[in-house]
């Protein structure tokens, strides 16, 4: 079984990761234009409900985001082959390495305001 790069993974609800997915394969806009998709591997874990995003190694000293927890790799790198139960959402062959942080972090909010906006809606 081969591994990629090493990776710490963010985990999230998945109703708010397959929100953030969106929000980062539809890009984004800067000051410069248009920002291409940026979104790396993503697993879903059909038994905890959950999103995980492959993020660069180290992430998870930093990470704060409320409703979302950061796994340190430890440097073994991410198996291809989820775990039973689990299963590529965004495989590793079919996204860029791993997600910006910043990037994550910036969607995982704006994804929280759109759920809070329609739960508040209802």
């Amino acid at each position: 079984m081969s591994r990629i790069e090493p990776c710490d993974l963010v985990t999230v609800p998945a109703r708010q990761g397959l929100e953030a997915v969106d929000i980062l394969r539809r890009g984004a806009v800067d000051a410069s234009g248009p920002v291409p998709p940026a979104v790396g591997p993503v697993l879903h874990d059909d038994g905890c409900d959950t999103l995980g995003f492959l993020v660069p190694p180290g992430t998870a000293d930093a990470w704060d985001v409320p409703g979302s927890t950061c796994t340190q790799s430890d440097g073994q790198g991410a198996v291809l082959a989820p775990e039973e139960g689990s299963d590529w959402l965004l495989p590793p062959d079919e996204a860029d390495l791993a997600t910006d942080p910043a990037v994550l972090r910036a969607a995982l909010g704006e994804a929280a305001r759109l759920i809070e906006a329609a739960d508040n809606c209802r």
